[in-house]
């Protein structure tokens, strides 16, 4: 059974992305015998080439797409080079790290509640700096550019890729090719971009990708920071799906074809790009090139990472202050009393959701995480890992747009009658969920000293019992981080939701989002809050579970 495992997992992730692009594929050209059409035709991509603001919804995807993931990277790429190894780089990490938890949407609508016009930056500066005593006419949320949007989606994946970053550092060697570099005179930075980056970056091209890949086609952040008129495409094939003519269907399968197209477009640029700045960075290297004075660069690096982490730091204490705001006016600091009315009035709106989110998200992770052991156990019992093949299936749902497959899928549960139950949309969320746990997890166990298991196996113990009772033990730290991880995933899932739960299973996610339309921040600062705090309930699980459990043990203990 457990050489099934990676079988199972293969097919977990490559199989409904297989199914769901195939049923978009079908409806596209017409065919969806289920609405009417049985035969092939290119009519729906003429109508949809004719909808308007298409071509402006198209490049505010693919821009979305690779400016968001060229400023996150830049900003990880230049304070690592900078400042590794520093006392300022541990406070910054340390920072950092845990807001790869926090949401998107939850992000994003603190972000809106700082910078809108009667936001909490304008109301601080207000009047005194600004002499405003009333919020100024400005387009910020949902500007036409959707910078909002960019900025909102740069500060969520600065974590992600600082991690990453982080995780595959390791592997390059980097500390003695730096002090290789600067004994050749190099600049700190100089150095590093050109001694350790080339390697690095091999290691992360796949998240990298994944980055595009979101960004590109991202529903819940593009909802509340986006622009409108018109959305970016996602947005808009979501609005064409919903709609209450079912001919739209075939429309808005054409346009997921067409979002498909764009990440593959915007990728397909990054990748230009890399062979360009590869060139770039070789004749740099040949041509002697040290830059010594990296102070500016360096400081500007340590001031972005430090401005990422304090807009989702100051936006959670924002939210957490709108929630339980009394009355609060334009351009007071503060609200004029607390109550917690609001949280009284919603609370028993939110129980069910927050039901269904916490639950969705267990099953998710437990499932993700039986699957992940297996598959590792029965690697280390084997010796074979899958390499390079294994990591791109791993990343297969994360580089293929949600919106690409999802509504797909949606139409392969339906006619298997599955579809809205919390079956189905355990199995959606453990699309997601599966690719976060085992790269979680994997590193620290393929890490793992394997002389305790041959000491076991010397005593008689059979590879069942060396799993259970030494390897699974001696991991159970990591094992929880992982399943950590993994429900934080959950929690954030929207567009799974949205469609595989049918409407008729809303989550703490989708009900956040919903509200986004309403502007009534009290409401919306409530579920938002319980958004963001789920997955931080979450890690302080999985740190307390083995304190707990080992607190006799102080090597197998978590730092807390």
């Amino acid at each position: 059974m457990l050489r099934l495992a990676p079988y199972l997992t293969i097919a977990l992730l490559i199989g409904p992305v297989a199914a769901g692009i195939l049923g978009v594929v079908l409806p596209a050209f017409g065919y969806l015998p289920t609405l009417g059409g049985t035969e092939f035709t290119l009519a729906h991509f003429a109508a949809l080439i004719e909808m308007p603001g298409l071509a402006v919804s198209v490049l505010l995807s693919l821009a979305a797409g690779l400016v968001t993931t060229f400023i996150a990277l830049l900003i990880v790429v230049l304070f690592v080079a900078g400042w590794a190894g520093t006392p300022l780089f541990r406070v910054l990490h340390s920072l950092i790290s845990p807001l790869l938890s926090v949401p998107h949407a939850a992000a994003a609508f603190g972000l809106a509640f700082l910078i809108a016009p009667s936001g909490w930056l304008v109301r601080l500066t207000s009047p005194w700096l600004t002499g405003l005593s009333a919020p100024p006419d400005l387009l910020v949320i949902n500007d036409p550019l959707g910078l909002a949007m960019m900025a909102g989606l740069v500060v969520k994946e600065i974590p992600f890729l600082l991690l990453v970053t982080l995780a595959a550092l390791p592997q390059t060697d980097a500390d003695r090719l730096s002090h290789v570099a600067t004994s050749f005179g190099y600049g700190r930075t100089a150095g590093w971009m050109i001694a350790v980056l080339p390697r690095l970056y091999r290691q992360i091209r796949l998240p990298v990708y994944a980055v595009i890949a979101y960004a590109s086609s991202v529903v819940d952040v593009a909802l509340i920071l986006g622009p409108t008129t018109p959305p970016p495409l996602a947005v808009q094939l979501v609005k064409w799906m919903n709609d209450a003519d079912l001919a739209m269907r075939f429309l808005a399968s054409a346009g997921a074809l067409l979002q498909l197209g764009v990440t593959i477009a915007a990728i397909a640029i990054w990748r230009l790009a890399e062979i360009g700045f590869a060139g770039l960075g070789r004749r740099l290297a040949v041509g002697g090139y040290r830059r010594v004075g990296d102070r500016p660069v360096r400081a500007g690096a340590a001031a972005a990472m430090g401005l990422a982490a304090a807009v989702v730091l100051f936006g959670l204490l924002v939210l957490a202050l709108w929630s339980v705001a009394g009355p609060w006016r334009f351009p007071d600091a503060l609200p004029r009393g607390l109550t917690l009315d609001g949280w009284m009035r919603h609370l028993d709106g939110l129980a069910r959701p927050l039901t269904i989110t916490v639950w969705t998200g267990f099953a998710a992770t437990v499932i993700a995480l039986v699957l992940t052991l297996a598959c590792l156990e029965n690697e280390a019992r084997t010796g074979k890992s899958g390499g390079d093949r294994a990591l791109a299936v791993l990343y297969l749902p994360l580089l293929v747009p949600q919106i690409a497959f999802l509504f797909g899928l949606q139409v392969l549960l339906l006619r298997l009658g599955i579809d809205g139950g919390m079956a189905a949309l355990v199995f959606a969320h453990l699309i997601f969920v599966l690719p976060y746990v085992f790269l979680s997890l994997a590193d620290p166990w393929r890490a793992f000293d394997n002389r305790y298991a041959e000491i076991a196996a010397g005593f008689g113990k059979t590879p069942a019992a060396v799993f259970w009772r030494v390897r699974l033990p001696m991991l159970v730290a990591a094992s929880l981080t992982a399943a950590a991880v993994g429900f934080a995933v959950s929690v954030g899932q929207y567009l799974p939701t949205l469609l595989i739960g049918a409407g008729r299973l809303p989550t703490v996610t989708t009900e956040a989002v919903a509200l986004a339309a309403g502007g009534d921040r009290r409401v919306i600062g409530a579920y938002a809050i319980v958004q963001a705090a789920l997955p931080f309930v979450g890690f302080w699980i999985a740190l307390a579970v083995p304190a707990i459990l080992y607190r006799n043990r102080r090597a197998l203990r978590p730092a807390l």
